[in-house]
């Protein structure tokens, strides 16, 4: 039985029907689901944000925007994301 990265079979009986993996993770308050490997750009990027003008807080720790790329967002993580806005 060959299994895929990311995915496991939904009845062992028939391995080929598979299932991909989603991780649970909480956004400002929400829970969400989002493809296991996801990091933190690809998170801004499903949210449609622009990620010059956020900020991001994970499990109460702020993540530079340099290290987004290489952080992967894991189940149960909980991320609180700030718009920054303009005017005057």
């Amino acid at each position: 039985m060959i299994f895929r990265i990311g995915v496991f079979p939904t009845d062992y009986n028939n391995p080929q029907v598979l299932v991909p993996i989603e991780n649970q993770v909480t956004v400002n308050g929400e829970r969400r689901s989002f493809p296991a490997g996801t990091t933190l750009i690809d998170l801004v990027a499903a949210l449609s944000l622009p990620p010059e003008r956020v900020a991001i807080e994970l499990n109460r720790a702020i993540v530079k925007r340099e290290f987004w790329s290489g952080t992967l967002v894991d189940s149960g993580a909980e991320i609180e994301i700030v718009q920054f806005v303009g005017g005057g």
